[in-house]
């Protein structure tokens, strides 16, 4: 490619070598891990897509740069031989960070440190999303990201999916009225990483410290979004329990260790708190949205599988998920 070498004399990567990540289905960038010597390593993403604009992604890189300067656990963004974090090389807009240290859950086997009961992984989860959180009650960035209704308002929305969805627009429409009622505040409301998961965190399994990445989607957002992203990332671990009343008491415990994580750092109201299943289906809804702009984007038909549970869980009002039964 040559993006690739005009990139490597941007940000001096000479003798540098270059490997390209599968990219998964819908993925935006195209992603490579960066290695010299065994030693230093760096993450490149190239973007060509024309749905950020180069202030997207330079509101982006301030709010991390702002983020790591201030004792969050990130991975930086490193600037180019220009100084700049942003390089624009002909259409795409080229971002380099650092590599996190750890590993993913996933490549681990979802296997926790040895010897070290889970709790201390779902604590760390509270307590690095809560840093980063507590950051943005004050920051003031240059550069400013979206807002959540700036995209997911009924007109895009209705523009988006078609009418054969007849019923499932009238749940996000149902939803979408709800949250515009949301108080809006600093103490609430703010800049979020809207897909903080394990596969945008590396764990460190000797010491259990988590580094988060991939700030692609990050937007000015109510904070309980990325509580109830946790939440619903965190059903894999009783997915498998037989009994619900045993699930609904795992995730209980499961919440309340990451929110004394959370609070260790910066705190939340028990009133968004109550709110839980509203931003509970508010993920569902941005994980529909992302469905159908992937296959818009892809050029092909919606695989209706790849919604088929929220969908459901919205139409028929189906609370935590169905996690109960």
């Amino acid at each position: 490619m040559e993006i690739i070498e005009q990139v490597k004399k941007s940000y001096g990567l000479d003798g540098f070598e270059l490997r390209q990540i599968t990219e998964h289905k819908g993925g935006r960038n195209k992603i490579f891990v960066c290695s010299k010597d065994g030693e230093k390593k760096y993450v490149l993403r190239i973007s060509e897509l024309n749905d950020r604009t180069l202030n997207d992604y330079l509101a982006e890189t301030e709010y991390i740069r702002f983020l790591k300067e201030n004792g969050a656990s990130v991975a930086d963004v490193i600037p180019s031989l220009n100084g700049v974090f942003v390089e624009r090389i002909g259409d795409a807009s080229v971002s380099i960070f650092e590599y996190a240290k750890g590993m993913l859950m996933c490549d681990n086997g979802y296997r926790y440190r040895e010897g070290v009961p889970l709790e201390e992984y779902f604590f760390n989860i509270g307590k690095t999303i809560g840093r980063i959180h507590k950051l943005s009650k004050v920051y003031e960035p240059s550069h400013k990201r979206m807002s959540y209704f700036d995209k997911f308002n009924t007109e895009y929305i209705d523009e988006l999916i078609p009418d054969t969805y007849g019923e499932l627009k009238k749940a996000i429409e149902k939803r979408t009225e709800k949250f515009s009622e949301l108080p809006v505040n600093r103490e609430v409301f703010g800049m979020v990483h809207f897909d903080y998961c394990d596969g945008n965190y590396h764990v460190d399994m000797s010491t259990g410290d988590i580094t988060v990445f991939d700030f692609d989607n990050c937007i000015n957002c109510w904070y309980m979004f990325d509580l109830a992203h946790t939440w619903t990332h965190g059903i894999g671990w009783c997915q498998f329990e037989p009994d619900p009343k045993r699930r609904i008491d795992f995730m209980e415990h499961y919440l309340n260790t990451v929110l004394d994580g959370y609070r260790s750092e910066t705190d939340v109201s028990e009133d968004m708190l109550d709110k839980l299943q509203l931003f509970i289906d508010m993920t569902l809804i941005e994980n529909i949205v992302d469905e159908f702009e992937c296959a818009a984007r892809e050029g092909e038909e919606l695989d209706e599988e790849d919604i088929r549970q929220a969908a459901f869980c919205l139409i028929n009002d189906i609370p935590l998920l169905g996690i109960g039964g």
